[in-house]
């Protein structure tokens, strides 16, 4: 791949995705087959201003391992290490790029159950420091290729060959195969942020999706303090704008806890704790998912849905318009990140406090007691569909149609 094209990709990253406060530090998390492009982008994080880089590495195979061979205990288990680095990290608030690189079918044939209940254990822990660091530093979710991730891709390409096309791909989908990809982002957010401001005008109460393709048909409630989100947000209090995903083509926001009712159907494959779950539908009522079903992993899917209390309701409903250049490439990624802004989605989890007008005003406990859900997970599934249309429901009682045929109502 061309050194400059990966350069700049890195330099997007650090200015544009977290957009690095100078002297602050900067944690990437990622797999070790990525070090040639850390490197590159630890370098563009010090020349945008960090003070200190750090590599978080994460090895999917090991993971893999401790699962089948470690006990209960130890696999659910937070050393103090561990948690002393977590603490650190809600004391100084670093801004965190998580590259991702796994391979879809990583865990595939673990015990699900055994996992689940490990990460149940910890999150019992680690949770505080979250909620100290919620909506207080930058993040930033992007891609880089890793081997068997893009073997699942174009599983009829050589290895290198197969690698080769999919950085080619989340270049072009990340806006970042130009001249110049900062510029491309700025034009690129300020139509996303076109979209948010005339949704926000119309005061929504509510969305209606249906398609006759796929048989979705479901409404879902908004909160009076919610706001349509997309592209760059906003530190509150500093002043800095960070993008955290890259890419993105969503307007997103967070729905009234409770309150969705009806069948969605999923359009694309979801990769779950390195398990692909595919053709799967849910049923909602009085805002849970009381009925879930799944061609296959469907003991995947219900052991998602089942993590937490907060695990079988909505935390996010994503706008996405079926003509996404992702959707157009053609490919299907096999990553939640791609596929997620390939069609409009929903999640399933933790919702956003972000989406919440003045939100830095709200502890997380409030953010909480106005309809944000609150899970340990928040997973994005895919439900868009070239026939789908959404309407809105305004506070005053009258509809407005937001999407019609999988595309914008309103250019």
């Amino acid at each position: 791949m061309d050194g400059k094209l990966l350069r700049n990709y890195a330099r997007l990253i650090a200015r544009s995705g977290i957009n690095v406060i100078k002297g602050q530090e900067v944690i990437i998390r990622t797999e070790p087959e990525q070090t040639d492009f850390v490197e590159l982008l630890a370098e563009e994080c010090y020349l945008a201003g960090a003070g200190k880089v750090t590599a978080d590495w994460r090895f999917l195979p090991l993971t893999r391992l401790d699962i089948q061979y470690q006990s209960p205990e130890t696999l659910g288990g937070v050393e103090k290490w561990q948690e002393e680095r977590l603490r650190h990290n809600a004391e100084t608030l670093p801004a965190m790029i998580y590259l991702d690189s796994d391979d879809p079918d990583g865990l595939d044939g673990t015990d699900q159950e055994k996992w689940a209940a490990a990460q149940q254990a910890r999150y019992k822990i680690t949770r505080p420091y979250r909620d100290a660091m919620e909506n207080k530093y930058q993040w930033c979710v992007a891609a880089v290729p890793g081997k068997k991730w893009a073997k699942k891709v174009f599983p009829a390409l050589s290895g290198h060959e197969a690698e080769e096309k999919l950085w080619e791909l989340i270049l072009r989908c990340s806006r970042a195969d130009g001249p110049d990809p900062l510029a491309a982002w700025e034009e690129h957010n300020r139509n996303l942020s076109r979209r948010c401001r005339w949704l926000n005008e119309l005061r929504l109460k509510k969305l209606i999706y249906k398609s006759e393709s796929t048989g979705t048909d479901f409404q879902v409630g908004l909160m009076p303090q919610m706001l349509f989100c997309g592209g760059e947000e906003a530190l509150p209090g500093k002043g800095v704008m960070f993008n955290a995903n890259i890419p993105s083509e969503e307007v997103f926001t967070t729905p009234m806890r409770g309150e969705a009712e009806g069948i969605v159907y999923a359009t694309m494959p979801l990769s779950y704790q390195g398990v692909l779950i595919e053709s799967f539908s849910l049923r909602f009522e009085k805002g849970r998912v009381v009925e879930a079903r799944a061609e296959k992993n469907e003991e995947a899917l219900k052991q998602m849905i089942s993590m937490d209390e907060g695990a079988g309701m909505l935390g996010e409903c994503a706008l996405v318009p079926w003509e996404s250049p992702i959707r157009e490439s053609g490919v299907l990624f096999y990553n939640t990140l791609f596929d997620e802004n390939a069609s409009c989605h929903l999640a399933l989890g933790a919702g956003y406090s972000s989406c919440l007008a003045d939100c830095w005003k709200y502890s997380p406990e409030e953010a909480r007691a106005l309809g944000v859900n609150d899970s340990m997970i928040h997973e994005d599934f895919m439900i868009g569909a070239p026939d789908l249309s959404i309407r809105g429901v305004t506070e005053g009682g009258g509809e407005v149609a937001i999407f019609e045929q999988g595309r914008w109502a309103r250019d």
